[in-house]
C-alpha cells in the first residue's frame, strides 16, 4: 500500500472538504495490518430442466444485469493520533487535539452509529493508498528500472475514457480512474465496525467492514 501523510488508510467525514483535500481535517487515519476487498457479482441464473438428457450435461443459464456488492474489509490498530476538525479553531485555522487510542475507538463506533445528517459524525469514504505506475490512459508514469509510482486512492475505476480503452462500450463511466493521491475514494459506508480493549497494551485493535454505497439523502 502506498502512504501519503504518514497513512495509508483514512476515513473521511461528510463534511470532508473536497477543494482543500487536507487529510489532517475531518478525516480519521488509521493503521491497518491488512486490507481485504470483495467484490461479489450477481448474475440472476436457474438451471434447464431435464437439459441434460438431450445435451449429455445440464445447462444453467444467467442474465448478466450489471450488478455486484463491493466489500472491503480492514483489520489493524489504533494509536493515540492528532485530528483537527474544521468546527474548532483558533483564528481561522483548525486546532490540533491528541486522541488517545480509546477515544479514537469510540468515536468511529459513535460515527457508525450515526445518520448521515449529520455531517461531523458520519463517515461516507475510504481512502486506502495504492501503488500505481501506469496512468489512467495507459501511459507510463515514468521509468521502469527502478520502476516508478505514485500514490492513488484504490476505486473500482477501469482505464481510459468514455468509450475508449478498457470503457470501450461505456458511456458514462461511474468514476475516473485517479491519476493524483487527491482524487475521491470510495463512497459508502462502514457496515460493521468492532475493536478490543487490551488491559496489556496502549494500542487498539479493530476490524471494519465498508460497503460501497451511493447513499441518498447526501449532505
Amino acid at each position: 500500500m502506498g502512504v501519503v501523510g504518514g497513512y495509508a488508510v483514512y476515513l473521511k467525514l461528510n463534511v470532508f472538504d473536497r477543494n482543500a483535500n487536507d487529510l489532517t481535517i475531518d478525516t480519521i487515519p488509521l493503521r491497518v495490518n491488512t486490507v481485504q476487498v470483495n467484490v461479489a457479482r450477481t448474475v440472476p441464473n436457474f438451471a434447464i430442466p431435464l437439459s441434460s438428457l438431450a445435451r449429455g450435461e445440464s445447462i444453467t443459464v444467467g442474465a448478466d444485469l450489471g450488478m455486484a456488492a463491493k466489500t472491503i474489509t480492514i483489520s489493524g490498530f489504533i494509536t493515540d493520533t492528532n485530528l483537527r476538525r474544521s468546527h474548532s479553531k483558533s483564528g481561522s485555522s483548525p486546532v490540533t487535539r491528541v486522541f488517545t487510542a480509546m477515544e479514537i475507538a469510540q468515536m468511529i463506533a459513535s460515527n457508525v452509529d450515526s445518520a448521515g445528517i449529520a455531517k461531523y459524525q458520519n463517515i461516507n469514504e475510504l481512502t486506502i493508498f495504492i501503488d500505481s505506475a501506469v496512468d489512467s490512459q495507459y501511459g507510463q508514469r515514468g521509468t521502469t528500472s527502478p520502476l516508478y509510482y505514485i500514490d492513488i486512492p484504490l476505486n473500482f475505476a477501469s482505464r481510459g475514457n468514455p468509450l475508449e480503452k478498457d470503457n470501450e462500450n461505456v458511456p458514462f463511466p461511474a468514476t475516473d480512474f485517479p491519476d493524483s493521491s487527491s482524487a475521491e475514494g470510495i463512497k459508502g459506508f462502514i457496515e460493521s465496525f468492532d475493536f478490543t480493549l487490551d488491559s496489556e497494551t496502549v494500542e487498539v485493535a479493530f476490524n471494519l467492514n465498508f460497503k460501497q454505497a451511493n447513499i441518498f439523502p447526501s449532505v
